[in-house]
Parts: structure tokens; C-alpha cells; sequence
């Protein structure tokens, strides 16, 4: 959770710091890339939380997964014969 929290106020410092270089420019239009920072930077927060919070689980699921379909697994069939 404190790394949301961290993305977050990182995202509101570089916002108030756009903001203000784009005033002291005359105002142009910059499109939408801040969105698009914030986007990313929110999608990579989840993905490292999720991690953090059910990394094993799912290492687990996958390998479960992976060996089943290798046919190293138990049950599944597999191999023909």
C-alpha cells in the first residue's frame, strides 16, 4: 500500500510541476501525455502490488499449470500410451 500511496504523490508533484512549466510557456497545449504518464505509472503500481501481495500464489498457479500441461504433473493424462 505505500507504494500506491508513493505513485501517487510522485503523480501529483510531476503533475504541479507540468502545470507549471506549461504556464511559464504561454499555456500551449501539451495533448494528453500526462494522462497517459499517470495511466502508466498507475498500471505498473497494481502490477508491483499484486505482486507483492499474491507473487507466490501465483508462481504456484502457474507452475501447477505448466506441468500439467507438460504432462509432468499429477493427473492430466498427458503422454499418450
Amino acid at each position: 500500500m505505500r507504494l500506491f500511496a508513493f505513485v501517487i504523490s510522485y503523480w501529483t508533484v510531476l503533475r504541479t510541476r507540468l502545470d507549471a512549466a506549461g504556464r511559464a510557456r504561454g499555456g500551449r497545449d501539451r495533448g494528453d501525455v500526462p494522462g497517459w504518464v499517470m495511466v502508466t505509472l498507475m498500471t505498473a503500481g497494481l502490477v508491483a502490488a499484486l505482486a507483492a501481495l499474491a507473487g507466490n500464489k501465483l508462481a504456484d498457479l502457474f507452475n501447477s499449470a505448466i506441468d500439467t500441461v507438460s504432462g509432468s504433473g499429477s493427473g492430466g493424462g498427458g503422454g499418450g500410451g
